[in-house]
């Protein structure tokens, strides 16, 4: 072959349409940088383990084989089989034309064998598995010299015709053919192999020890790149220059924190102390407030905002759903009372107004709203994406509040800010305890508070796993519904679907319940189907420990106004048990909600149980949780007992990540991007765990944070720049698929 290999070379040219074409039409495969990037999966030693074997299950193990003979079948045609051993556990080999195989796999012979897993008289079965032979080597150049890769499989291709493919390419490849993304003096500081010989410590190893040396490379470099990313974004955001600001004496601010009707908590007066701060600088806040369920977050919230509407600003609140919007916009307009009725009659002389925008508005309240945003005699309003739409307009956008960041990316963000005259200040909030590894890569653009303190007079919550198949068990817990409810409380029942007939409009809240119900995380859904919130809703009607109960029905498919009309009953009391799906996950608030039932618990996240629960328990009385399940898979009953065993937050966050894994924590900035085919695409992290590597992204983010401020723009780093536009038009591509 003629020309300079690099990785943008075409694999039809360098391996010819053969070996090419099954790469590219099976794993999307194009270029040399595609196959390098196709990483093993795992790695095989010179022996085997046949020890977790299932049905359907692609194996391929290396092997020795035990016995081997030909017999005749029933119609009289000869077969040959062979039984592969570990030396401790059997696997039988079929096949159905002996020649070729009889005289190859004779007992003591060693091989690699790949092939679908069946059953067989009782036994384990590989029917025609390919194999290559170890004693020759793999292949002409021979592989067995260290651990064998396991690659994702592809169709019209073996495995190690797949390692052949990525030895050739990686023989054809020098250091000029491999872009270096990492500094040399970074790489020298921390003893790190040069990206070719990472590639070849990835795909043909030596021993061990080379996988991980590579892997550690490959694993710094992505932590590097990301934070090189994060770098630039504060470097821009602390170059910016806006308006300061600060309340006035005796404005809406001074009038509020007068008639607060209960005490901040210390955290609460120094983060406001904090904001405060910030906020009457000339350079934009960016600051991420999290803080465990019921911590207090929307009063601090408030006060930011009236501080932004005193200095003469505007403040923007965005919120992922309309039930949330909704709720935040009546606890809003409640916690302000007259002050929230500026200009008009009855209100008070320094009030504003708090208006509110949805997507499924009618159309004169719309434009009421619009109205006042665009004149300013809103000077808080609240929204859904409905607040991103390039026709909504505002006077003086100082404050931009985001509740609950990780349902929305950076670009909706940022989309938002670019509707002030001015940069905005920025506040994010989430009440989803994150891990100090996540807030210095996803939220790694901001600073962070964090409240781990509630206010006085939240209640303990007590949290029990419910066994569905145990009858007395679950009647209990309806009873147990009923002695809330007729001491004078109220009660959830939250449902992972619901139900009716028909699929869901696309784009509805109800798409995100399911697909989070559905996640499961880090197991597949079973097929047993899901409780639906009408069919449990009939349930509860026949039962007789609820006759008499009053019962609503809440998802996100309901209009606008039946959602409103069915929370506001349930605020006040009106409704007594609430069957519901997860639009009331974050953000509801009626203290006098003592007891959640959810059903099918196995089939919600860890955080997102602990979201759930955060509804009870917020007023005098305390609160029950009771998570109802029909799962024996061992890995669900651990994260349920884990949730049931501890209302940390923070702990629980741990868990999730590790259950979860680093590509759904970064989703709300990198998901939709890639090639789902190559099983990681560029837009989530494939070596760096956010677990187990805080330590290598702190060193990252120091030297990213060094090198920017001596080389904002990476003039003198060409490859690392474009490692980092890569990123940046990742996150961009998922932007827009997500509309």
């Amino acid at each position: 072959m003629s020309g300079v290999v690099d990785e943008s070379t075409k694999l039809s040219k360098l391996l010819g349409a053969r070996s090419a074409g099954p790469l590219e039409r099976a794993r999307d495969l194009h270029t040399v940088g595609d196959l390098l990037e196709f990483w093993p999966r795992r790695y095989l030693e010179h022996s085997a383990d046949l020890s977790n074997l299932h049905v359907g299950m692609y194996v391929v193990v290396v092997a020795r084989v035990k016995t081997s003979g030909t017999r005749r079948t029933r119609n009289g045609k000869e077969m040959f089989e062979a039984t592969i051993t570990d030396g401790s556990n059997d696997l039988d080999l079929a096949f159905f034309r002996p020649y070729g195989h009889r005289d190859v796999l004779l007992p003591g012979v060693t091989a690699l064998f790949a092939g679908t897993v069946g059953i067989y008289k009782g036994r384990w079965q590989l029917a025609h598995p390919a194999y290559q032979l170890m004693e020759g080597g793999l292949g002409p150049h021979g592989t067995d010299r260290g651990p064998i890769p396991v690659y994702l499989q592809v169709k019209g291709m073996q495995n190690w015709a797949v390692a052949e493919c990525v030895r050739i390419v990686l023989d054809h490849l020098d250091d000029e053919g491999v872009p270096e993304t990492l500094p040399a003096k970074v790489r020298l500081r921390h003893g790190l192999p040069g990206r070719l010989d990472a590639l070849k410590g990835i795909h043909v190893p030596t021993d061990f020890a080379q996988v991980q040396r590579a892997r550690h490379r490959l694993r710094y470099e992505e932590a590097f790149v990301f934070q090189t990313l994060l770098a630039q974004r504060r470097a821009r955001q602390a170059a910016e220059r806006t308006r300061a600001r600060s309340p006035r004496e005796g404005g809406l601010l001074a009038a509020f924190d007068a008639r607060l009707p209960f005490e901040l908590t210390a955290g609460q007066r120094a983060v406001g102390e904090t904001l405060a701060e910030e906020l009457a600088r000339d350079v934009p806040m960016h600051r991420l407030l999290q803080g465990e369920v019921g911590s207090g977050k929307t009063v601090i919230a408030l006060r930011a905002m009236l501080a932004a509407v005193d200095a003469g600003g505007q403040a923007a609140l965005l919120a992922p759903t309309e039930v949330l919007a909704a709720q935040h916009h009546r606890s809003i307009t409640t916690m302000l009372g007259d002050l929230a009725q500026g200009g008009m009659l009855g209100g008070s002389e320094i009030g504003t107004r708090v208006a509110l925008l949805t997507g499924s508005q009618s159309a004169p309240a719309r434009r009421r709203n619009l109205l006042d945003a665009a004149s300013g005699d809103a000077g808080i309003v609240v929204g859904t994406h409905a607040l991103i739409q390039e026709h909504v307009q505002f006077q003086d956008l100082a404050l931009v509040v985001v509740d609950e960041q990780h349902r929305f990316g950076v670009e909706q963000r940022d989309a938002l800010r670019g509707k002030g005259a001015q940069p905005p200040h920025v506040l994010v909030m989430t009440a989803t305890p994150i891990p100090r590894t996540v807030t210095m890569t996803v939220f790694g653009d901001m600073e962070t508070s964090t409240l781990t303190e509630l206010p006085k007079g939240r209640s303990p919550i007590t949290t029990h796993v419910v066994p569905a198949d145990k009858p007395a068990w679950v009647q209990r817990t309806w009873e147990r519904i009923a002695e809330e409810v007729r001491s004078g409380r109220q009660a959830y029942v939250v449902c992972p679907r619901i139900g009716d007939d028909g699929p869901a409009p696309s784009g509805s809240p109800d798409d995100e319940e399911l697909a989070d119900a559905e996640a499961a995380e880090g197991e597949e859904a079973a097929p047993r189907p899901m409780a639906g919130v009408y069919a449990v809703e009939a349930l509860l009607r026949e039962n007789p420990a609820l006759e008499g109960l009053t019962i609503g029905v809440l998802h996100g498919r309901m209009a606008p106004e039946d959602k409103d009309a069915v929370m506001a009953s349930f605020n006040r009391g009106e409704v007594e048990v609430l069957v519901s799906t997860t639009v009331i996950e974050v953000g509801v608030d009626v203290p006098n909600a003592t007891v959640m039932v959810v059903m099918d618990a196995d089939r919600f996240g860890v955080s997102q149980l602990h979201q759930l629960r955060g509804r009870v328990g917020r007023g005098q009385h305390p609160g029950l949780c009771l998570l109802m399940t029909a799962t024996d898979a061992e890995g669900a009953l651990e994260r349920l007992d884990a949730v049931a065993g501890t209302t940390d937050g923070f702990e629980l966050a741990r868990l999730d990540l590790e259950l979860r894994g680093t590509g759904d924590v970064l989703s709300a900035r990198q998901s939709g991007g890639g090639r789902s085919s190559r099983g990681m695409g560029r837009g989530s992290f494939r070596f760096l765990s956010l677990v187990r590597d805080e330590e290598v992204i702190l060193q990252a983010r120091d030297d990213a944070s060094a090198l920017v401020a001596r080389d904002p723009d990476l003039a003198d780093h060409p490859e690392l720049q474009a490692a980092v536009r890569e990123w940046v038009d990742e996150e961009q591509a998922a932007f827009l698929e997500r509309g």
